[in-house]
């Protein structure tokens, strides 16, 4: 998948925002971690664009995934390697 802009919004406390770090991780996705506990400016954001305060949220070129656990994850991933194609 070639994403240009990949940011995952996190809570350092979040289990499932530490799962999403892995997947993203072993598959040597590249992105931005935000922390919407430290950065207020990022928790708006992350509001804003989910219309929630749940983490994770990932941000994949403008296409928002909120509230998730690995299994979304994939399938949300798949779902825009189907896209791109």
């Amino acid at each position: 998948m070639n994403a240009s802009k990949v940011r995952l919004f996190i809570k350092p406390y979040c289990g499932w925002c530490h799962k999403a770090i892995r997947w993203l991780d072993a598959r040597g996705v590249e992105y931005e971690v935000l922390d919407v506990i430290a950065d207020g400016a990022a928790y708006d954001e992350m509001v804003r664009l989910s219309d929630q305060d749940l983490a994770p949220v990932i941000d994949v070129d403008g296409k928002i995934l909120a509230d998730f656990g690995p299994e979304e994850l994939a399938e949300f991933w798949q779902q825009l390697e189907r896209e791109q194609k």
